[in-house]
């Protein structure tokens, strides 16, 4: 009973939290879903969340030693009348950054890389192009103080643009900040990580994330670009608001299915994913959860302390207060979660 009360007044708390937030600023959309009283179970909220003005949604739960559960509504083609199923393939964006931060982390483990080594001693072509390259470490791209303009934000970007350079469209850009003195998201500092990696390991940065992260774990589902997925009819289709057009054809990075980025959060938050002092290095290093957006495509996933729980959540919509809606979705699942730990 103690347990269930403080679930409820977490919920109260969190009313008066996201008020300016989500109620004076959001659609009202968002805020009558927040509002609306917890389904008993989470496959309620999965399909009545179906029902706001999104195509599709997955949501992959797993707590301490219990097995997965994963739901599942909606639709995973809208054209083609094929509903949302458990085990699909689904871009999920930037919550790769968690994969490739993990790879800086195992392979300074390793000796191979050096955080505190500048982006001028890996790519030294880059001097010139790249402001403060000489001063820019690799610690301040893993964490976004690197001041290195974000490519995604650059007016030459489209991301329909399959041959697109994006790294040189956000080279010779003025610096945002001296490195080390702020913080910016940029998703070219990711870009540049990845390079080096694979220039220092002599092959594919991807090659080494598979082999000596995902196959250990037997994460079998997960890839690094729609064009490695051998079963295309498993890739989720991604919707924009207001636009019919099918968005999964576009190479938007990693594709994986909702149990293998909850198999990985798993174990990126328990250290199990590392060697060494790899796991020790990362905790000072990124964060141990993500979301994600891509167009077409929103996703989180996180670490649940307090329940032991980790959750994914996958929707193949975005655009207008879709990113909102999505978490608002998402709290309300947690929520759900943790109710039931309380029983």
């Amino acid at each position: 009973m103690k347990n269930k009360k403080l679930v409820f007044w977490a919920r109260i708390a969190a009313v008066f939290v996201t008020f300016t937030s989500i109620y004076i600023f959001a659609p009202w959309e968002a805020a009558l879903h927040y509002l609306k009283p917890l389904p008993d179970t989470l496959q309620e909220e999965v399909a009545d969340a179906a029902d706001q003005h999104i195509a599709g949604i997955i949501v992959y739960a797993q707590q301490g030693d219990k097995p997965p559960e994963t739901y599942a509504s909606g639709w995973h083609n809208r054209a083609e009348k094929i509903p949302a199923f458990a085990n699909a393939l689904f871009k999920i964006a930037s919550i790769a950054k968690l994969y490739d931060a993990a790879a800086v982390a195992q392979l300074t483990a390793d000796g191979v890389l050096s955080l505190d080594t500048t982006l001028a001693s890996y790519m030294p072509e880059l001097v010139g192009r790249i402001e403060h390259a000489e001063t820019i470490t690799l610690r301040m791209m893993v964490q976004h103080q690197s001041g290195i303009p974000n490519f995604t934000d650059q007016p030459e970007f489209n991301w329909g643009e399959a041959n697109l350079d994006v790294l040189e469209i956000a080279l010779d850009k003025p610096a945002l900040f001296e490195p080390g003195t702020d913080w910016s998201y940029s998703n070219t500092n990711y870009l540049l990580l990845q390079r080096i990696m694979t220039r220092v390991l002599g092959y594919n940065y991807t090659q080494f994330i598979r082999e000596e992260m995902l196959a250990p774990l037997g994460l079998s589902d997960t890839y690094f670009s729609v064009n490695e997925v051998p079963e295309q009819s498993r890739l989720m289709s991604g919707y924009y608001v207001g636009y019919e057009e099918d968005l999964k054809g576009l190479d938007q990075g990693y594709v994986a299915s909702a149990a293998d980025v909850g198999q990985f959060v798993r174990a990126l938050n328990n250290g199990s994913l590392f060697s060494g002092s790899a796991a020790q290095i990362y905790s000072s290093l990124y964060e141990f959860g993500h979301d994600g957006w891509v167009l077409g495509y929103l996703s989180k996933a996180w670490y649940q302390p307090d329940i032991d729980t980790v959750v994914v959540q996958f929707v193949n919509t975005n655009g207008d207060h879709t990113v909102m809606l999505n978490d608002v979705i998402y709290s309300r699942v947690v929520d759900i979660l943790r109710a039931t730990e309380a029983d």
